[in-house]
């Protein structure tokens, strides 16, 4: 996955992967980990989803990273918002009270930039990349990430010879092989095929959203 196929995506407004609504595993799980709201939540590739701002209202600092300006841009309009902007090395950084977004390449993340993230949530991140760039982020996270970092990820699993991603398949196997550094723990898995007409119109008998605690 190349930039320019974000980037357009946004541009065209084909981002049916964006919730209009906080997510509901979110809301369920987050409190169960028990996590103190001191802690630094980093958000991979986390679009304009109102779930940055249910996690800033939790007490959390939240540092967002995407790729496209225009969704850090539509997300701050659309909370009615007037950010900070600065630059941090190749990334340009949107600030406002304990949010943080910042415009750039996941991947040119450092230890210095996200070392003290000790909280993690991937709704959206791993299960928009192809499988060579699903290794090389995950061994992203684990090499910067310190240890100890906890947080949640979903994923969805179906049948990818029916219908090519994004959002890709990510099966149960392939998440405890990407993540085999990290202590998992499946937390829920749901059969959400009825829920979905585009999986529907490919002929998809099944598919699962599945969530997972992580810790580092």
């Amino acid at each position: 996955m190349q930039a320019e196929f974000w980037h357009k995506r946004w541009a065209d407004n084909q981002i049916g992967f964006h919730q209009g609504q906080v997510n509901a595993y979110l809301q369920k799980y987050w409190p169960q980990l028990a996590l103190p709201a001191t802690g630094k939540v980093l958000v991979p590739l986390c679009g304009k989803s109102l779930d940055l701002v249910w996690l800033a209202a939790q007490g959390h600092h939240v540092l967002g990273v995407e790729l496209s300006q225009l969704a850090i841009e539509q997300f701050f309009a659309e909370q009615q918002l007037q950010p900070q902007i600065s630059q941090r090395g190749t990334f340009k950084v949107y600030r406002h009270d304990n949010l943080e977004l910042w415009c750039g390449d996941f991947f040119a993340l450092g230890r210095e930039d996200i070392g003290d993230c000790t909280r993690l949530y991937d709704r959206a991140a791993v299960i928009a990349l192809p499988p060579a760039m699903r290794e090389r982020y995950a061994a992203h996270l684990t090499d910067n990430l310190p240890q100890g970092c906890s947080g949640l990820m979903i994923t969805l699993d179906y049948d990818q010879q029916l219908l090519d991603g994004p959002p890709f398949s990510v099966p149960d196997q392939e998440v405890q092989q990407l993540f085999a550094a990290w202590q998992l723990e499946a937390l829920e898995a749901r059969d959400v095929i009825e829920d979905s007409p585009k999986f529907l119109e490919a002929g998809m008998t099944s598919l699962y959203e599945r969530v997972y605690r992580l810790q580092r």
